[in-house]
């Protein structure tokens, strides 16, 4: 299965050479970042695409200083929703129904259990239910990087708060939760590029129950 094959492939690039991607491959990773299953379709998080080096240059101290910040090609910060509002489950679903042309009764009903228990919630629940699904999508990244032959490095080491103070995120209703630098692997100065992938053995990860 080709996909497999590059997943085994693929690994967390510690060293990126500088080179840049082609546009098209970038796109075809954001469609399959916006193909990604989420919760009630929701989709609740953007994806800020940065190539501009001097802002990558400012992100690198707060993303623990590693180079691959600067040395990608292209950089993308997830950002989830900071919490659940009327005015953007509204918005969802109101596009959905403008795409599929027509009002359901049972999906209307759906709309109303949301609003009537989301956005009361307590933000930091919301954000969090808002960053699993951006976790969803940024898994599918790194495959659809994967499969067209690009490195990437899933990141969490970064301080969240200062990427979003960096990129304006907090007036916008969003927080940064995971970044993915994407590029080619600098094969020279990369540790971890000849290293067998280390995963555990089928009867430690799966559980059948027939």
């Amino acid at each position: 299965m080709e996909l497999l094959d590059k997943l085994n492939w693929r690994y967390a690039a510690k060293a990126m050479n500088g080179k840049k991607v082609p546009q098209e491959k970038i796109d075809n990773i954001i469609e399959a970042i916006s193909l990604s299953p989420t919760s009630s379709g929701l989709q609740p998080f953007e994806v800020i695409v940065i190539t501009n080096q001097e802002l990558k240059e400012k992100i690198r101290p707060a993303a623990w200083n590693q180079s691959v910040i600067t040395d990608c090609s292209h950089l993308l910060v997830f950002a989830a929703w900071d919490t659940y509002t009327p005015e953007r489950i509204n918005k969802m679903f109101d596009l959905t129904n403008d795409i599929r042309g027509f009002k359901n009764e049972g999906w209307e009903n759906y709309r109303q259990m949301l609003l009537a228990n989301y956005p009361p919630r307590d933000s930091e629940v919301n954000f969090n239910h808002a960053a699993k699904q951006a976790y969803i999508a940024f898994s599918q990244a790194i495959s659809a990087a994967a499969f067209q032959g690009l490195d990437s490095t899933p990141m969490e080491g970064f301080e969240p708060e200062v990427i979003d103070e960096i990129l304006g995120l907090k007036e916008k209703g969003l927080r940064s939760c995971v970044m993915l630098p994407v590029g080619y692997r600098n094969e020279s100065e990369d540790w971890l590029v000849n290293l067998p992938k280390v995963r555990k053995s089928k009867e430690d990860l799966v559980t059948v129950i027939e």
